[in-house]
C-alpha cells in the first residue's frame, strides 16, 4: 500500500511541476508582459512576418495553432507509447520541450523579436498539452476506481498550491527587481520565465523516478507511425457500443471549449478590455488559484454524494453565469468576483472531467493510452475551435466582450448532452469490450 501511495503522490507531483507553466506563462505573468511589449504607444496592432494583426487576435490564433499541432501529433505518439509501453519516455520529452521553450522567452525582449516570442509560446504550449495525454493515461493504472475522483482532484490541488508558490516568488522578484540586480521590471519578468522552466524540470524528476515504465521492449517500425491513428479509429468505432462514453465526449467537447478559452484568455481580457494593470490583475490570479483548491475538493465530494454528472452539470451552470456576468463587467471589483467564481469551478471541472472519463473506460481494457489519446485529441480540438472562435469574433467586432457570448452557447450545448450520460454497470461495461 505504501508503494501505491508513493506512486500516487509522485503522479500528483507532476501536476505541481507543469502547473507553473499554466499559471505563470498561460495565465498570469506572460499575458501581462505580452500586452505591455506589443502595445507600445497604445497601439494594439503588431507586425507579424509582414502582416498587420491585433495583438490579442494573434495570441488567440497562436494558442489555437499550438493545440492543433498537438492534436495532430498525439495519435502518432500515443500509438508509439502504447506499442512500446513507455509513456514515461514521452512524458519526459514533452516536459523538456515545454520547459526549455519557457526559458527561451527570456530572449523575447521587444516587439522586434515578436516572432521568436510567439514561437516559444507555441512550443511551450505543445510541450505542456502533449505531455498531458501520457500523464492522464497513468490515472486508471494507479488509482482504484472508487478513488479516481479524489486522486484526480488531489493532483489538481497539488498543481494549484505549488504554482501559487512560484507565482508569489515571481511577483516579489518583478516588484522588487532592484534587490536582485535587474535593470528594470522587464528583465526581471524574463528571468521568471527561466524559473518556470527550472521548476517544471526539477519537480518532474519525482514523477520520472516513481511512475512505472511498463516497457514492452518492442522495436519501432514504419507501421507504428500510423498505428496511433488506427487506435483512434478503433476507439471511435468502439463508441457505437459505448454510448455513454460517446455522449460524454460530445458534451465534454462543447463545454471544454468554453472552459479552456476563459482560462487561456481571461487575463488578456482584463488587460485589454478593462485596461487593468498588473497590480490589479495579480490579486485576481491569486484568488483564482486558492479558490480552485477548495473548488476541486468540494466538487469531488459533491460527486461522491450526488454523482459525477450532477456535479459537472452544476459547474457548467455556474460557468454560464460567469459568461453572462462577464459580458457586463466594467470595474476591477467586478473582475475579482469573476475571478472567485472561475476559481471555484476551474479546478473542479477539470479534475472531475478527467475522472469521469476514466470511469467510462471499459473495465477490462488495457489500452488506457489509446482512450486518453482520444480524450486529449477531443480536448485539443475543442481548445482550437474555442480560442479561434474567440479571436475571430474579436477581430470581426473589435471587442472581446462579444466573444464571451459565443462561449455561453458552447456551455449550453455541452450541458444538453451531459444530462443524458449515465454510468453503465460494471457487468455491462465488461461485456461490451
Amino acid at each position: 500500500m505504501k508503494k501505491i501511495s508513493g506512486v500516487i503522490r509522485a503522479w500528483c507531483t507532476y501536476d505541481l511541476a507543469n502547473s507553473v507553466y499554466n499559471l505563470v506563462i498561460n495565465t498570469a505573468i506572460f499575458p501581462i508582459y505580452y500586452t505591455a511589449i506589443t502595445s507600445i504607444n497604445n497601439e494594439d496592432k503588431v507586425d507579424f512576418f509582414g502582416f498587420e494583426i491585433v495583438n490579442s487576435v494573434l495570441y488567440s490564433y497562436a494558442t489555437s495553432l499550438s493545440y492543433l499541432i498537438s492534436a495532430l501529433l498525439l495519435p502518432i505518439l500515443a500509438g508509439i507509447a502504447d506499442y512500446t509501453g513507455n509513456k514515461k519516455k514521452y512524458l519526459k520529452i514533452f516536459t523538456y520541450l515545454g520547459a526549455f521553450a519557457c526559458m527561451g522567452l527570456f530572449f523575447f525582449t521587444s516587439e522586434n523579436v515578436l516572432e521568436w516570442g510567439i514561437f516559444c509560446v507555441m512550443l511551450a504550449s505543445i510541450g505542456y498539452s502533449s505531455g498531458l495525454v501520457f500523464y492522464d493515461a497513468y490515472l486508471p493504472e494507479i488509482a482504484p476506481k472508487n478513488m479516481t475522483d479524489r486522486i484526480s482532484a488531489k493532483g489538481f490541488s497539488y498543481g494549484y498550491a505549488g504554482s501559487v508558490v512560484l507565482l508569489l516568488m515571481s511577483i516579489f522578484i518583478t516588484q522588487k527587481y532592484e534587490l536582485f540586480g535587474f535593470s528594470d521590471i522587464g528583465e526581471a519578468t524574463r528571468f521568471v520565465f527561466i524559473l518556470v522552466g527550472l521548476w517544471w524540470i526539477g519537480f518532474a524528476q519525482i514523477a520520472f523516478k516513481w511512475l512505472p515504465k511498463n516497457e514492452s521492449n518492442k522495436k519501432l517500425n514504419r507501421d507504428i507511425f500510423k498505428n496511433g491513428y488506427l487506435e483512434l479509429k478503433k476507439v471511435f468505432f468502439s463508441l457505437k457500443k459505448l454510448k455513454n462514453m460517446k455522449m460524454y465526449l460530445v458534451a465534454y467537447f462543447f463545454y471544454n471549449m468554453g472552459v479552456q478559452t476563459i482560462m487561456l484568455l481571461a487575463i488578456l481580457f482584463g488587460t485589454k478590455e478593462l485596461e487593468l494593470n498588473s497590480s490589479q490583475l495579480i490579486p485576481a490570479i491569486i484568488i483564482i488559484q486558492f479558490v480552485a483548491i477548495l473548488g476541486a475538493t468540494m466538487f469531488a465530494k459533491l460527486s461522491d454524494l450526488r454523482g459525477n454528472i450532477f456535479s459537472l452539470s452544476t459547474m457548467i451552470g455556474i460557468w454560464i453565469g460567469i459568461c453572462l456576468y462577464g459580458y457586463t463587467v466594467t470595474s476591477v471589483n467586478q473582475f475579482y468576483v469573476i475571478a472567485g467564481l472561475v476559481g471555484l469551478v476551474m479546478g473542479g471541472i477539470q479534475s472531475l472531467s478527467r475522472a469521469t472519463f476514466s470511469k467510462l473506460i471499459p473495465l477490462n481494457s488495457e489500452d488506457h493510452t489509446s482512450y486518453f489519446s482520444f480524450y486529449d485529441v477531443t480536448f485539443h480540438i475543442s481548445v482550437v475551435l474555442g480560442t479561434f472562435s474567440y479571436g475571430l469574433i474579436d477581430q470581426i467586432t473589435g471587442s472581446m466582450r462579444n466573444s464571451i457570448l459565443i462561449l455561453v452557447l458552447f456551455f449550453i450545448i455541452g450541458l444538453a448532452f451531459l444530462i443524458f450520460v449515465k454510468f453503465p454497470s460494471e457487468k455491462s461495461q465488461t461485456s461490451k469490450t
